[in-house]
């Protein structure tokens, strides 16, 4: 087991001054396909479901169109194909929208099952690859009751969305 205070340190993570002290993340907890991943709490908006979502011509595949939220026009990312989540042809169906800084986007997920708090010795060590190396989208591992679980590193999931839309640029 190691400690959250050894996580590798990710310029946009605030994560571990909040942990030296308290030595607890709170994550929700979100399903794709038959996996769990973890999103820092506080980077979490809202979940909801979508009514409708427009689809936008010219955009990166993970981008499968936009929903208005209250007025605001929120983008909604499918991120099953970047985490390597098998997935069916259907949408999912909740929307949780986090936020990186000025950026929001609502990524689809098929559940979200609870809200927990990740202590120290629930984290998993990094193997000789890190999950990170792998993916570069999740920031560790930790252990739930049945399996074990990726938290989901969102500063880089929104940079690797946008830069897919800069790919696509002319």
């Amino acid at each position: 087991m190691i400690s959250i205070g050894e996580l590798p340190q990710l310029h946009s993570d605030l994560v571990l001054e909040q942990t030296k002290s308290t030595e607890s993340l709170r994550v929700c907890l979100v399903a794709l396909g038959e996996e769990t991943f973890a999103i820092d709490l506080r980077q979490v908006r809202e979940v909801f479901e979508p009514e409708s979502i427009t689809p936008v011509p010219g955009m990166p595949a993970a981008l499968v169109g936009v929903t208005n939220l209250r007025g605001t026009i929120i983008p909604l990312a499918d991120v099953r194909a970047a985490l390597g989540v098998v997935s069916v042809s259907i949408l999912p169906k909740y929307a949780v929208v986090v936020r990186h800084g000025t950026q929001q986007v609502g990524i689809l997920v098929e559940d979200v099952p609870e809200i927990r708090t990740i202590q120290s010795d629930d984290l998993v060590a990094p193997s000789v690859r890190t999950a990170a190396e792998r993916l570069p989208l999740l920031s560790g591992s930790f252990k739930t009751e049945k399996k074990l679980s990726a938290i989901l590193e969102i500063s880089r999931l929104l940079a690797s969305i946008e830069g897919m839309a800069n790919d696509q640029s002319p």
